[in-house]
């Protein structure tokens, strides 16, 4: 009895140390699909000696404005496009330092059903952030609704950015979150994917269209695990990486997200990227 007792307390003050032991890893995340592959991968990371504490937002503001500030240690929800534009613009210092999945595009449908049914005066709503509404034009583009100004990326407002609508569209600026709570109010809606897959929206029967996997599209739209600079050797990243690349975690985004969520496959700006598809 007093050997078996001795055993159990080894084992609970073993496991007691080893909480002890394990850091805490603060990290920001959309709802969909970002928070729940982390919480997929806390087991994983919990194996490495980190807790993860995932921190849901809705917006696409606060989870930057964190890391800057060092309340929260990286975060998750964004690509290198929109990374490279809320430095910019608000001299904050994140970097990118694992690139995790892609989520295409997609124009959802509103009151109109189909491209071929889309009248001339329609209105389409796109989001109002810089990055994200140059890749909505541009994604609109590609299906001959409108022609982009040749020098659009320095272009600063939507009627800079547009060269030619001969049908007359309305493109409506609106923030990416609110953009599916408002979609009846549209003709079609022009949403990004995390956004759409929190709403239930489904590529595959609520859109006419969505991005391909082109590389000009692809490699500025994958999204990455985020970290103030000076933090991309800390060992929780090395750690997360290794969550991220496990054929666990590829195999969960494959079989929950079917084709809204595509695993980063190729390199991106010289990183090697999660090698695994979902043929």
């Amino acid at each position: 009895m007093k050997k078996a007792l001795s055993i159990l307390l080894t084992a609970i003050l073993a496991l007691t140390s080893s909480a002890a032991l394990a850091e805490t890893v603060v990290i920001a995340a959309s709802p969909v699909p970002h928070a729940e592959v982390l919480e997929f991968i806390k087991p994983l990371m919990a194996e490495k000696g980190f807790e993860l504490d995932i921190r849901v937002f809705d917006d696409y503001v606060l989870p930057n404005l964190t890391v800057e500030s060092g309340e929260i240690d990286a975060n998750y929800f964004q690509h290198t496009n929109y990374m490279n534009v809320f430095n910019r613009e608000n001299n904050t210092h994140i970097t990118n330092v694992i690139p995790v999945h892609f989520e295409p595009m997609g124009v959802f449908k509103g009151k109109t059903q189909s491209l071929e049914e889309l009248k001339d005066g329609a209105v389409i709503a796109v989001p109002n952030d810089t990055s994200n509404q140059l890749r909505a034009l541009q994604l609109l583009e590609t299906l001959g609704l409108v022609q982009l100004n040749p020098d659009v990326d320095n272009a600063s407002t939507l009627g800079e950015m547009i060269a030619v609508n001969d049908r007359n569209f309305k493109i409506e600026e609106m923030a990416a979150a609110e953009l599916p709570r408002r979609l009846t109010e549209f003709d079609l809606a022009v949403i990004n994917g995390n956004y759409a897959l929190a709403a239930g929206l489904s590529l595959i029967e609520d859109a006419v269209a969505a991005e391909g996997s082109d590389a000009q599209v692809y490699r500025g739209s994958v999204n990455w695990i985020c970290v103030k600079e000076g933090n991309e050797d800390a060992a929780f990243v090395e750690a997360l990486r290794e969550a991220f690349n496990d054929l666990a975690t590829a195999e969960f985004m494959i079989t929950r997200y079917q084709g809204s969520v595509v695993l980063a496959l190729e390199l991106v700006d010289g990183l090697e990227m999660v090698a695994i598809n979902n043929d």
